[in-house]
């Protein structure tokens, strides 16, 4: 069974009980904390106040981190939130000590509380309700959030494919967007996820009062290669995108060289039309042409054939687009 409570409006605790166990797991989910929240935790846990500042709403921290301390682990971890076709970067603290679990988060993390409200309604559903042990209750958050990257990857490639389509269908401008956007988005997933391996490789040494070490490596060993998956994965959606870009880029190179071919035979077709203007608008006494009633006419008719020339000669060539 649950025991939940509203603490504040930021603040609510699960207490997930099993009667056929001894123990008890105490869940304590915080969105936004604020100076009251900071101070909730100071008063019920004795947290050092270096790691409460950490975890308010204004700090972010650039970095993931695990620190080891007497009687609990303080834990930051950053996780990918898909966000109007962009990755943003979701920050989540955890507080873990035996028999309690705490998470910070500014509520972006869709996986987060979708756990707590199922321990809040079915708490029989959970992994760690048969073990009682909050280690395996971190373990199996933290498989639900590398499993919701799962997701954001799926849409990376479904963008892929969409942006492979533009590219054949020669709309290069779209897909200039498209695929920056992509890079842009893998990047940003794989700075996210870089240290998830080493942390988890370290939350593999946790200690439990109730469930053996060897269950709880287990667990763990099954978060790492969820990381090291997500991040072949990521490896590969990155070697895709720079061949989607350089196949664009490629095209866009065609593109502009065939459109410079074009003016260029335009501006050499027009160049001895523009020789012959020249000659014959020059204010000479004698000047052939000029005086012959058709002398108008006998020039466009020289002209036309200089064009023809040229024409004739970039066929032969095969220089025409």
């Amino acid at each position: 069974m649950s025991n939940y409570q509203k603490i504040s409006s930021k603040i609510e605790k699960v207490i997930i009980n099993n009667p056929a166990t001894p123990n008890e797991i105490v869940w304590v989910n915080i969105v936004d904390a604020g100076k009251s929240e900071i101070e909730y935790l100071r008063k019920e846990y004795g947290f050092d106040m270096q790691h409460l500042k950490a975890s308010t709403a204004k700090v972010f921290s650039q970095r993931p981190m695990l620190m080891d301390e007497e009687d609990y682990l303080f834990m930051i971890l950053h996780f990918p939130v898909f966000n109007g076709g962009h990755i943003m970067t979701g920050e989540i603290e955890f507080f873990i000590g035996h028999g309690y679990l705490i998470t910070i988060h500014n509520n972006n993390v869709t996986g987060l509380s979708e756990l707590f409200n199922l321990a809040k309604k079915s708490p029989k559903d959970l992994v760690c309700y048969n073990q009682d042990s909050s280690a395996i209750l971190l373990a199996e958050l933290l498989d639900k959030m590398l499993k919701a990257c799962y997701l954001i990857i799926d849409e990376n490639s479904k963008s892929i494919d969409q942006a492979e389509e533009i590219i054949f269908n020669y709309e290069q401008k779209q897909a200039v967007a498209l695929i920056l956007n992509l890079r842009h988005n893998i990047i940003s997933i794989r700075r996210i996820m870089q240290n998830h391996k080493n942390i988890l490789q370290k939350l593999m040494l946790l200690k439990s009062s109730v469930v053996p070490p060897n269950e709880i490596k287990e667990h763990y060993l099954e978060l790492v290669e969820h990381s090291k998956r997500i991040w072949e994965m990521l490896e590969n959606q990155k070697e895709m995108v720079e061949v989607l870009n350089n196949t664009n880029e490629s095209l866009l190179n065609d593109k502009m060289t065939s459109i410079m071919k074009t003016l260029t035979i335009f501006s050499v077709i027009v160049y001895p039309l523009t020789l012959v203007a020249g000659i014959f608008g020059m204010n000479a006494k004698v000047m052939p042409l000029v005086d012959n009633p058709y002398g108008f006419w006998m020039i466009l008719i020289l002209m036309f054939c200089l064009s023809t020339l040229m024409l004739l000669y970039f066929f032969k060539k095969r220089w025409l687009p």
